[in-house]
C-alpha cells in the first residue's frame, strides 16, 4: 500500500516553482521533499508528502490525527531513517 505521509517544512530553497524543495520533518525524521505541487506552502506549513513530493498543503490538526492512524497501524516505525 502507499501513503502520503504528513510533514512540517523546516526551510525552503530555490524560486523556480519546478527546482524548489524543502527540508520537512516527518516526525523526527528530516527528508529533501519537492515542492512543485504545492507552490504556496511555506515554512511552518505541513504537507502530505508520497515519494519526495509534497502533494498538498494540510493543517496541523489533520496532520496530527494521520499519524495517530499510521501508528495504530504500526506503520511510523517505516519513517525511521536506519543508521549503519
Amino acid at each position: 500500500m502507499c501513503l502520503a505521509v504528513p510533514g512540517r517544512i523546516l526551510s525552503i530553497e530555490g524560486t523556480d516553482a519546478l527546482l524548489r524543495s524543502g527540508r520537512v520533518d516527518f516526525s523526527g525524521v528530516v527528508k529533501d521533499v519537492n515542492l512543485a505541487f504545492v507552490p504556496d506552502a511555506a515554512i511552518g506549513d505541513y504537507v502530505l508528502v508520497h515519494v519526495g513530493l509534497a502533494l498538498q498543503v494540510i493543517d496541523e490538526a489533520e496532520a496530527r490525527q494521520v499519524f495517530e492512524y499510521l501508528t495504530m497501524m504500526g506503520e511510523v516505525g517505516e519513517l525511521v531513517e536506519v543508521k549503519s
